[in-house]
């Protein structure tokens, strides 16, 4: 999967998940407080993640994890 596809399914999972518009998931926002994520919220990314994207991933990775391309970064580094 390229990185652009990655990146689209993504913002759209996040969108859809987290019901927020599209436009206000920018590369260089900070995704936590974008979406509004607590605790619980991240566990739900985790399990998009896996379910989606077919790797494990932990709640710890979410400390190098501020903006969206960040995260963009880090799954896209988990598939390559």
């Amino acid at each position: 999967m390229e990185k652009v596809e990655i990146i689209d399914k993504l913002r759209n999972l996040l969108s859809e998940e987290f019901e927020t518009e599209l436009d206000k998931i920018q590369p260089s926002a900070n995704l936590m407080k974008t979406l509004d994520l607590d605790s619980l919220d991240i566990v739900d990314v985790v399990v998009m993640v896996e379910k989606h994207f077919g790797f494990t991933m932990k709640k710890e990775d979410f400390k190098s994890i501020n903006t969206f391309q960040d995260f963009y970064d880090f799954v896209s580094k988990r598939l390559s």
